[in-house]
């Protein structure tokens, strides 16, 4: 047995995590082997149709980001031919629209990833690995409120193709997509899973689930067998920075999520000293601020640098940080689907996964259970507009899984699911645990806010005064009723010098946390 802490955003998933610790897996075994299994738990957020980033510490202190993520295809086909159209999301109080169809599937990561994982830092067989997630698709799954609320919020998605249907049909309701308390049984993945473990990933870019995926996109899709054979898996070192003395890790260029949280901290941390009180309109301005600058910041490079690997190499030079420092100093004084998991084991192995299918395309890869990603869909990944990304490029994303080193020699791993707002989450998180020292279940806990837009959001839970302040320098707020996966969902796991192994499973969706002791 392997001691160690699991965070993730389903019971089940941190479940097959412990399991794999109890067999004597390492915190990369576990990770690995939740992946899978939150295809299963948690199939609107990933699926082996999709994508994604691990970040490893190894006991020896080596560091690396797998990325994983999408690859757009070798060739488009004229957007009078593709199949993609609009839907909108519903989080109740706010919507966002999205595109599916075969047109919006870029070439999948997350198989070729989870096994590239494993395949270097793993000790267990995969036959090992993959049995949690095995044993899931066949008994079923337990639909809880979350993900019931997920079905409903994206319900034009998961009705979009009779294979979908099928697919996630309640077994007491039919008719009716499954509802809180239905079981939800995936036994097509079971046997896909059974089928990898055997055949490995080859299964799936050079072999029958290759043929049968190109074959579907022949209906208005885009990829073809080369841009499966050749898609590859990027070893990267992961981007470093720090932030008030406290080193911290995160996913790299080409991927925009991690080099926006560096430069949002550290335009914080040239701008305004943290105030006591993290629910004050001193410390929530120029936080707001700063989001609506970044934003902007990101915008003014994209409009000069078609690659972002080319942008991001200015966002950490000075002389660009002092522009919008500035900027903030002048306003101040007016007083997506994704999910993640971490594992820290006691041997000093840390992961950080995170995974997304963006909502789903709508389409099921045929006779495997698995929904196709909709990346081509998304606005926030094409911020150059639809139909005018490169091709056979590795898409950009928000996901940034991350490692917080801090001076007192805890060491945090965290990551968010939630899109555009993946970032502001683990911002504030971060901001939290440093600049007020709240322990981990509090920052994560503590309610956010998010400024996109011309439009600042806000959890419950702030004072009227501060309300009424933030309302004078943002005259667009919304106040949200009740937290909301809206704002992110941070999972995080830490070691602590004193605690020892502690973790936090995000309430907003649902996150759950395990200790194998």
């Amino acid at each position: 047995m392997t001691r160690g802490v699991v965070a993730a955003g389903h019971e089940d998933t941190a479940k097959a995590a412990l399991e794999i610790l109890k067999e004597g897996g390492n915190a990369f075994d576990a990770a690995v082997g939740a992946g899978f299994a939150a295809g299963a738990a948690e199939p609107l957020l990933t699926s082996l149709g999709g994508g994604g980033f691990f970040l490893a510490r190894t006991e020896d202190k080596e560091e690396r980001l797998y990325d994983f993520f999408v690859q757009t295809p070798r060739r488009f086909l004229k957007p009078e031919d593709l199949d993609f159209h609009p839907i909108h999301a519903d989080f109740g109080v706010a919507t966002q629209e999205f595109h599916i169809g075969l047109g919006s599937v870029a070439v999948p990561g997350t198989v070729a990833g989870l096994f590239a994982v494993h395949r270097d830092l793993g000790r267990l067989p995969i036959q090992k690995i993959l049995a949690p997630a095995i044993r899931l698709c066949r008994e079923g799954v337990v639909v809880n409120p979350f993900h019931a609320y997920l079905f409903r919020m994206i319900d034009p998605i998961v009705r979009a193709t009779a294979e979908a249907r099928r697919l996630f049909e309640s077994p007491g309701t039919p008719g009716q997509m499954v509802q809180e308390g239905d079981p939800l049984k995936l036994p097509e993945m079971a046997d896909t899973l059974e089928a990898l473990s055997k055949e490995g990933p080859d299964l799936f870019y050079r072999g029958e689930l290759a043929h049968r995926l190109v074959e579907q996109c022949r209906n208005g899709g885009c990829l073809n067998l080369d841009d499966l054979a050749s898609y590859r898996v990027e070893r990267r070192r992961p981007l470093e920075f720090s932030y008030r003395g406290n080193r911290l890790l995160t996913n790299p260029p080409p991927s925009c999520g991690g080099i926006l949280i560096a430069f949002a901290l550290q335009l914080l941390e040239r701008s305004e000293i943290p105030a006591a009180d993290p629910q004050s309109p001193g410390d929530l301005i120029p936080l707001a601020w700063t989001m609506e600058l970044t934003n902007k910041a990101r915008a003014d490079a994209m409009a000069k640098e078609a690659d972002w690997s080319q942008a991001a190499a200015q966002f950490l030079d000075p002389e660009f940080l002092e522009i919008y420092r500035r900027d903030i100093a002048s306003r101040a004084s007016a007083l997506r689907g994704t999910t993640h998991l971490n594992v820290v084991d006691a041997q000093g192995n840390v992961a950080g996964l995170s995974l997304s299918t963006g909502e789903g395309s709508g389409h099921i890869l045929s006779g495997t259970g698995i929904m196709l990603n909709n990346m081509l869909g998304e606005e926030d990944l094409s911020p150059q507009g639809f139909h005018r990304i490169p091709q056979n490029q590795r898409m950009s994303s928000m996901m940034a899984p991350t490692l917080l080193f801090q001076r007192d020699g805890t060491v945090v791993a965290l990551g968010s699911g939630g899109s555009n707002r993946i970032r502001t989450a683990i911002v504030q998180v971060l901001r939290h645990l440093i600049d007020h020292g709240l322990p981990l279940e509090a920052a994560v806990g503590f309610p956010r806010i998010h400024n996109e837009r011309g439009l600042l959001s806000l959890e419950p839970g702030f004072p009227t005064e501060t309300i009424e302040a933030l309302a004078k320098n943002f005259p667009k707020l919304m106040l949200w009723e009740q937290k909301n996966l809206f704002f992110g969902g941070v999972h995080a796991v830490a070691f602590h010098p004193t605690q020892g192994l502690v973790g936090v499973g995000d309430p907003r969706r649902f996150g759950a946390c395990l200790v194998s002791s």
